[in-house]
């Protein structure tokens, strides 16, 4: 079994906590780090659980679609931020208000593994519920 590298474990939080600093000051955030063959999985059973094989598609079928059905930017609080290996796990909150005036609040779990700084595979765990009752409730503008 091979030792730890913390210090490579330190660097990969540094880099995921920056960009959700990023995102919650509405400059940028952590999809700015995706791969573009990332392979993004969504657990549970959503409208939009799957695994995608792309950025491209990730941001197309998810991520565009859902900011349209918003009338300001999700923000995210970050719980906290844990690494072992390539792996860097987030746990946050997020929020938002929906174009129909309603909130949107749900807390996510991330599991995102970086190799030199990218983001090559995600696990998202969410209320997917929440998620649908959005998805289904707001047409995107």
């Amino acid at each position: 079994m091979s030792e730890r590298d913390l210090a490579q474990e330190d660097a990969r939080k540094k880099v995921v906590r920056a960009a959700f600093d990023d995102w919650a000051a509405g400059r940028g955030g952590p999809f700015a780090l995706l791969a573009d063959d990332v392979r993004w999985t969504i657990v549970g059973n959503s409208p939009v659980s799957r695994t995608f094989e792309s950025r491209q598609d990730f941001l197309d079928t998810v991520i565009g679609p859902f900011n349209a059905r918003m009338s300001a930017p999700l923000v995210p609080t970050v719980r906290g931020l844990y690494a072992d290996g390539a792996w860097v796990v987030a746990l946050f909150d997020a929020e938002a208000t929906a174009r129909d005036g309603r909130p949107y609040r749900n807390t996510y779990t991330w599991y995102l593994r970086l190799v030199e700084g990218a983001i090559v595979e995600g696990i998202a765990f969410f209320d997917t519920i929440e998620f649908t009752d959005l998805w289904e409730r707001v047409s995107p503008a």
